[in-house]
């Protein structure tokens, strides 16, 4: 046996030749089933077993055979060959706008008020799109996206992270949610400032809607009143103040699926300006797929004018 050259690599093109060869142990049936010619194709062989060291085939005058470690490679072959195409048709796939795999990150207090809009659009519109979704708080989501692991993030903002661009969707206001008893309880124009002395019951700390809620207070002059009482999410949030606990701000796109668990609770509105959040679609910035994530996000913002926000 020869010495392997492993300063040689073999071709496709030989790959092809001696798996027509080994498929159909004819010279010319196997030239003429991969459209060349039967000189070049035995070429592609000799050159294939230069390349790899060893003797793929026994020829004689009347037939083909496959050596020992033809059967072998054979197979091997066979297998890259198949590789290769499937990656082509990847290739093509990708190509393609909104098909293959979408990883779509989204924070809690979106996910369960907006994602029946999402996935209703991508079901209709988008048939061709896996959307794997992935609910996180933000800061695991922003690690996300930039390690890699999600393309598309869905959240409030803004978000001020270099190398990230949000795709504004609209913009919604808070309402407070309050006992059946509490004096606020169901009115209309309620000042922000009435904030300042209410007992307000938050989500638990790395929940960005937290955040915007001490921000609101803060802006009307509370200050860092000491917190006793958090929630891991809203609906047990809304269920404290069900039981009078206190009182709490939710977006209106939550307001209808988190007080319908409950006959004991009210909902106020505030004053114009009312506090408000902003949520957006964000991507990498400079990401390959950024038409297919714009076009997207022109979607979505049709899609979710019959929710109560203001469509940006």
């Amino acid at each position: 046996m020869r010495a392997i050259n492993r300063g040689k690599q073999p071709s496709l093109a030989q790959l092809r030749a001696f798996a027509a060869v080994a498929e159909h142990l004819h010279f010319r049936d196997a030239a003429a089933a991969i459209g060349m010619s039967q000189p070049a194709l035995s070429g592609a062989v000799s050159a294939l077993e230069e390349a790899l060291g060893v003797q793929l085939l026994e020829r004689t005058t009347r037939k083909v055979l496959l050596s020992p470690a033809g059967e072998r490679l054979a197979v091997r072959a066979k297998a890259v060959l198949d590789e290769v195409e499937a990656l082509m048709e990847e290739a093509d796939a990708v190509k393609a706008p909104f098909t293959g795999a979408l990883r779509l990150g989204v924070i809690p207090t979106v996910a369960p008020y907006l994602l029946p809009t999402v996935l209703g659009l991508v079901h209709e519109r988008y048939p061709d799109l896996d959307l794997q979704v992935h609910e996180e708080q933000t800061s695991s989501l922003l690690d996300g996206l930039a390690a890699g692991r999600l393309d598309l993030l869905l959240l409030a903002v803004p978000l001020g992270v270099p190398g990230v661009t949000e795709l504004p969707l609209f913009d919604e206001d808070f309402v407070l949610v309050t006992p059946l008893d509490h004096w606020l309880g169901g009115r209309e124009g309620i000042p922000r400032e009435a904030l300042r002395e209410l007992n307000l019951l938050l989500l638990d700390e790395g929940h960005c809607l937290r955040d915007q809620a001490l921000d609101i207070c803060r802006e009307v002059g509370r200050g860092d009143a000491p917190v006793t009482t958090t929630a891991a999410g809203l609906s047990t949030l809304v269920q404290l103040v069900a039981g009078g606990l206190g009182v709490t701000l939710l977006p209106r796109t939550a307001v209808r699926v988190e007080t319908s668990r409950s006959s004991q609770l009210l909902t106020g509105y505030f004053a114009d300006p009312a506090p408000t959040r902003q949520v957006a679609l964000a991507m990498r910035t400079g990401a390959a797929r950024a038409g297919e994530y714009e076009e997207l996000a022109e979607a979505l913002r049709g899609a979710l004018r019959p929710l109560p926000v203001r469509v940006l």
